[in-house]
């Protein structure tokens, strides 16, 4: 679509009217012929002699040569564009952030694979995490992994499929066999101090109870209120169990009732593959659609037939009167 940057200036392509209408013509004197029997010609041809001055008349050709001369002018000031179809491009308008908890208790084998086998807890988490992921488009994500001591196993990234390969090579008590749940919120606080986007969203999944922190885990949860940040905790741990791996789901639903969270229990795969659907509806995807319209300067293209045009219009001019150059004789 063709448009121009500078509209307004069309309104000058009256403005030789207007000063042929304001200013008055350019006028010079010049002496006459002066004859001695200048009364005699003057009362033969009945008018009576006074001042005035000859108006010189241009040609229709030349014009219309400067009309058009002034039109190209006009439309190269007014920097002619073409507008291309609109380009769209869709950015990330919310950071998730996942807390695995890699503690010692996280190899119990107590879940069912789709296959019905036996296996650990960590396994089955890694199993729905990654189909989790995978309709994750338009998020940024990332991944807290917390044993004694929370650790960024993948920075805020687009990049789903890197996401989902270091998720897999997640490992049980690669940092530490106890819990340090409270300092893995404030960590993840930490990581969102330099997001930019609207909605922030942690996904706590943890099986114990907080062991190791020096942050305790409700403390954490207020300060993530304050940065804005919602705190969805999952419970897959035994509540029968005792001692370490004794589930502490006070703790757990108070850090999602304080950040505006949800609290969810899984017991088996099924359940927890749940969560994660209910939690991806909850958690929508949002993006923040960004539209360009590139533009293509056309300016150049009147400027170009002007001047095309002015040299074609002198060289008319050049032949059709030819300069008469008049020898003196010596």
């Amino acid at each position: 679509m063709l448009s121009f940057a500078y509209p307004w200036l069309a309104e000058l392509v009256l403005l030789p009217l207007l000063v042929m209408w304001l200013l008055p013509a350019h006028a010079e004197s010049r002496r006459g012929v002066r004859v001695p029997f200048f009364g005699l010609v003057v009362s033969l041809t009945g008018q009576q002699p006074r001042a005035g001055v000859v108006v010189g008349r241009r040609g229709r050709w030349r014009s219309a040569s400067l009309v058009v001369c002034w039109l190209l002018a006009i439309a190269a000031l007014m920097r002619p564009q073409w507008i291309e179809p609109p380009i769209h491009h869709d950015k990330p308008a919310r950071d998730l952030l996942l807390l695995v908890d890699l503690s010692g208790s996280m190899d119990t084998r107590d879940f069912t694979d789709p296959s019905g086998a036996k296996v650990d807890r960590l396994t089955a988490v890694k199993q729905v995490l990654e189909e989790f992921l995978a309709r994750r488009k338009g998020d940024r994500v990332g991944v807290v992994v917390f044993g004694n001591a929370p650790f960024t196993l993948v920075p805020f990234t687009t990049d789903l499929d890197l996401s989902r390969r270091l998720v897999g090579e997640m490992q049980v008590g690669m940092a530490g066999p106890r819990t340090a749940f409270g300092d893995a919120i404030g960590l993840g606080v930490n990581l969102f101090a330099r997001s930019t986007v609207p909605a922030r969203t942690m996904i706590a999944l943890t099986d114990g109870n907080d062991t190791g922190s020096s942050v305790p885990p409700a403390e954490a949860a207020r300060v993530a209120r304050d940065r804005k940040i919602t705190i969805h905790t999952v419970a897959i741990g035994d509540p029968a169990a005792a001692g370490e791996d004794k589930l502490d789901e006070a703790a757990l639903k108070d850090v999602a009732q304080v950040t505006g969270g949800g609290f969810y229990r899984a017991l088996d795969r099924a359940e927890l593959q749940e969560i994660y659907r209910r939690l991806d509806q909850i958690e929508t995807r949002k993006v923040d659609t960004v539209s360009f319209q590139p533009r293509v300067e056309l300016f150049w293209a009147p400027l170009l037939a002007l001047v095309v045009f002015s040299m074609l219009v002198q060289a008319v001019l050049m032949l059709r009167w030819p300069v008469v150059r008049h020898s003196v004789p010596t």
